[in-house]
Order: C-alpha cells, then structure tokens, then sequence
C-alpha cells in the first residue's frame, strides 16, 4: 500500500511539474480560427519596411475576406534582421497572450520608433512609442528574457532549416513557400484554389 500510495505522490507531482511547464510556455501570435482549413505562416522582420507594407496594405484585406471568415487562419513568426528588429520582436511577445495588437501597432508605426544611428538611440524611440501608446510594457524585463530570445531565434533557425526563407516577409501557405510577388491580388488567387 505504502508503494502505491508513494507512487501516486510521485505521479501526481510530476503532472503539475508538467503543467506548470506548459504555463510559462510562449504563445504563439495566431490570429483566426486555429481549425481553419488554410494555414498562414508570415515570417517577418519588425525593422523591414517591406513587413510594414504587408501589414498595412494586404494583411487588412486577408484579414477581413479569409481570417475573420473562419477560411484561414495566420501565425506572426520572427525572423528579425537586426538587433532592433529582434528587440522588438521580444516586445511582440512579452505579454505572452498570443494576441497580435502589440505586434500590427510596431508595424503600423514603424516609423515612428525605427530611427536611430545606434542601437540604444533605436531602443530609446522604441521605449517612447510604447509609453505614447500606453503600452504597459517592461522594456528591460521584456528585452532581456532569455526564454523569449530562445523562442524568437528558433523561429528564424526553423525557417532557414524547413522552408529556406532568406528575406521577409515571407509567407508560407500550408507548409507551402508563397513564391509570387506578395501582394492581395496574388495571394487571394492562391488561396482561392485552395477553398
């Protein structure tokens, strides 16, 4: 009785060892129906102005006629170019809630935190855009989280190994590379045969 009950103890610990593990775990930045028939993975560059487009001139029309529709959904993964870029991707995930607000906010004002000769003049107008947009955000914690580092890296040495992105944006499209020039007329036709 006595090595059941020992072993149920010791169970029983390692599931909320196991558990507690998963807690901490990064969330992915996901946005749409996570069952959808079509899977979008977007890697990208938070200082690549290219990045910025697609979020301002395709991703609202992709969002709007595929993601919002329960057709596709889309999975924001870094693949930063730079030591600025790679700071604001751990700013993206900081508040590890999966949610892309902080994200698509970065992109649409890019330009407004991006300058700099430095990397410190750069972390500087980054740390003002957060406070002007009251983003509750702790610039040292958030940019020197190692796990986030880990998780942000990994992403770009998986898109090297598995899909050979070598620029951004770049978009895979059901484990597919999206080869044609990235705009919404191209990418529409694409997931069109895919309905």
């Amino acid at each position: 009785m006595k090595k059941i009950i020992s072993f149920l103890i010791i169970l029983f610990t390692q599931i909320l060892n196991i558990n507690a593990g998963n807690a901490d775990e990064i969330k992915r930045i996901i946005v749409g129906n996570k069952n959808a028939k079509i899977s979008i993975i977007a890697y990208e560059s938070l200082t690549c102005s290219h990045c910025a487009s697609f979020h301002t001139d395709v991703y609202p029309e992709l969002k709007r006629d595929y993601i919002d529709t329960g057709i596709a959904k889309i999975e924001f993964r870094h693949f930063p170019l730079d030591a600025a870029a790679f700071n604001a991707a751990k700013i993206s995930q900081c508040n590890n809630d999966g949610k892309s607000e902080i994200l698509n906010s970065l992109y649409l004002n890019q330009q407004k935190w991006v300058k700099g000769r430095t990397i410190e003049e750069v972390n500087e107008n980054l740390k003002k855009f957060l406070k002007s947009e009251k983003l509750n955000i702790n610039f040292n914690k958030c940019t020197t989280n190692k796990d986030l580092e880990d998780f942000i890296l990994n992403d770009r040495i998986e898109a090297v190994k598995k899909f050979k992105v070598n620029a951004t944006p770049t978009i895979i499209i059901n484990n597919e590379k999206f080869e044609k020039s990235l705009n919404y007329k191209n990418l529409k036709k694409t997931l069109e045969k895919m309905i």
